[in-house]
């Protein structure tokens, strides 16, 4: 069957009803942009109905709505035309007449996770808010295989597994080779994608800076052989332990316990002997606490967590979730302290002979370059210190004389190097959000 021509509908329906042609005319340049017919999904439709129609279009919606549809009718393409009269489209457009845009856009998200064509989130590919040209046709490349599984009876929204399956056949429509990209897969593409951005940056010398890292995070990073996160490990395995790690009145770390860990794992101690005492160790603690919810704290203890058993149990796993962290924003921190970090550790990677005085000018240098408006070389040395911390409470750098309250450069261990990679690769390859500039 010839595609329907978006021209010949229009005068066929400007024959019966000029005033409906008119409208529908509107609401189909809207839809398709200028592009054949054939090739709108239903994810087009529904975007175009629940959002764009009501924020960007203007003119009576429920009647572009509704001539939308006969014109859709006209084409054969019936499934469409039932959404554009649907009850559904119709309660959407009152709740945008009714309670505002942010009422209105909830109403739309609620509606199209049920329809069953929005790819879902899979652990090889985490959608963005912001997508590119390769992001966006894996996004409706997957949409489209989801539409035909629901039309053809293979997948069935609400269903008690439906999110397992369009899970199953998102990760194989990303991850199969296809003709279309000459053997290629739509996962490498987007991360290819995510990368080349990344490098581009903000400013020229971070653009210099990222430039080399295009090729060496490509490809994920093989972790380090041998024993890794010794006193993550140590600090999992007293958790473990009936009664935990045993907490003061005010919560922190029990005075024996940060003796053993200063004296086991070789950390400086200030005379309190108190946690606060042993930057390290606290580091550690937020880690395992806060960003990795391998411990929690229950009454006057550590104890572990299910999550924190899979990790003691799981190397590969312990390696996955703990490397990233050095890269993970810490309570209260903005984008442009995690910035610092990403800055601070590509010149640890590459440039180990830097002066210690020069490490946090370098990074001040790169970081301002990039048009963070707020920027001083003060507000450097913290993230800079946090990195230390958190290096050294990971045992990825090498042990180091300057105090540790100071944003020296320090050596990366071989497995410092690894993680160091490994977070600027998940750095690199995370979705892309709306930011602004602070």
């Amino acid at each position: 069957m010839p595609a329907p021509d978006v021209a010949a509908l229009l005068i066929e329906l400007e024959r019966s009803d000029p005033e409906v042609a008119d409208d529908a005319r509107v609401a189909v340049e809207w839809l398709t942009g200028g592009e054949p017919l054939e090739t709108i999904t239903q994810l087009d439709v529904c975007e175009f109905l629940w959002y764009t129609l009501p924020l960007k279009v203007t003119g009576e919606h429920g009647a572009l709505a509704l001539a939308l549809g006969r014109l859709l009718r006209l084409g054969g393409m019936e499934r469409y035309a039932e959404l554009c009269s649907s009850p559904v489209t119709a309660r959407i457009l009152r709740t945008y007449a009714r309670g505002g845009e942010e009422a209105g856009t909830a109403a739309y998200q609620r509606a199209l996770n049920a329809t069953g064509v929005l790819p879902p989130d899979v652990p090889e590919l985490h959608w963005s808010s912001i997508m590119g040209p390769e992001e966006m046709g894996a996004h409706i490349a997957c949409s489209a295989a989801l539409e035909l599984a629901v039309v053809s009876g293979e997948l069935v929204p609400a269903a008690s597994a439906w999110k397992s399956q369009a899970e199953a056949l998102t990760r194989r429509w990303l991850t199969a080779p296809r003709t279309e990209l000459g053997g290629d897969n739509w996962v490498n593409r987007v991360h290819g994608e995510r990368l080349n951005r990344w490098v581009l940056g903000r400013g020229a010398a971070r653009r210099e800076l990222a430039q080399p890292f295009e090729v060496r995070l490509h490809a994920p990073i093989p972790a380090p052989d041998g024993p890794r996160f010794p006193a993550l490990r140590w600090l999992l395995e007293l958790a473990a332990l009936p009664g935990g790690v045993p907490l003061t009145r005010r919560h922190n770390i029990a005075r024996s316990v940060v003796v053993e860990a200063a004296e086991r794992f070789g950390w400086e101690m200030a005379g309190t002997r108190s946690e606060s005492g042993v930057t390290a160790l606290r580091a550690l603690r937020r880690i395992a606490e806060h960003e990795m919810s391998a411990v929690t704290r229950e009454g006057g203890a550590l104890v572990i967590t299910p999550e924190g058993r899979r990790l003691l149990d799981d190397p590969a796993a312990m390696w996955a979730a703990a490397a990233p962290v050095l890269l993970t924003p810490a309570t209260g921190e903005r984008e442009m302290e995690t910035s610092v970090r990403e800055v601070g550790l590509m010149l640890l990677l590459d440039r180990d002979d830097l002066p210690c005085g020069s490490f946090s000018e370098r990074v001040t240098e790169v970081v301002v370059g990039e048009g963070w408006r707020t920027t001083t070389a003060a507000e450097v040395v913290a993230p800079l210190v946090e990195l230390r911390h958190r290096l050294e409470a990971l045992h990825l750098c090498e042990a180091c004389e300057r105090p540790s309250s100071e944003a020296a450069a320090v050596t990366l261990t071989p497995a410092g190097r690894a993680a160091a990679l490994t977070a600027l690769r998940g750095q690199a390859l995370r979705p892309r959000k709306y930011l602004t500039i602070a």
